[in-house]
């Protein structure tokens, strides 16, 4: 098995389509035996599900995404845990273990380059703390 998340600074990215690393888990029986973080080289939305799938990844933690790339990725034959937010090694040591919280139907809708929060505050990264893809 092997199992991608989308990685910034030790905790799962909260924007798919915006992923500038993943970090890979190599799993057999159960344990997590290896990992390694790996840029996209910038593949963007559609090309994210096709790049994971070169990389051998059957499952994928991450925090909002788009539906879109959840078709891409059901059509790459890649399992979808989204929802997901704090550390990227708990979340995949709690998948194994069998008790990830995750969310069956996430989605994330705001595409745009920044949305506002009504506050003056905008927000391109989705990674401010004000919000969550749901």
């Amino acid at each position: 098995m092997k199992i991608a998340v989308t990685f910034d600074n030790g905790q799962i990215f909260q924007h798919f389509g915006h992923t500038e690393l993943f970090k890979f888990y190599n799993i057999e029986d159960g344990k997590i035996i290896s990992t390694a973080v790996m840029p996209t080289l910038g593949s963007g939305h559609g090309a994210l599900a096709g790049f994971l799938a070169s990389m051998g990844v059957d499952t994928l933690i991450c925090g909002g995404i788009g539906g879109g790339a959840q078709v891409a990725l059901t059509q790459a034959g890649i399992t979808l845990y989204g929802g997901v937010t704090g550390s990227a090694d708990e979340a995949v040591q709690a998948l194994l273990e069998g008790r990830l919280g995750y969310n069956p139907d996430v989605k994330c809708d705001h595409h745009g380059e920044g949305h506002s929060h009504g506050d003056g505050h905008t927000c391109g990264e989705h990674g401010c703390g004000n919000h969550t893809c749901h």
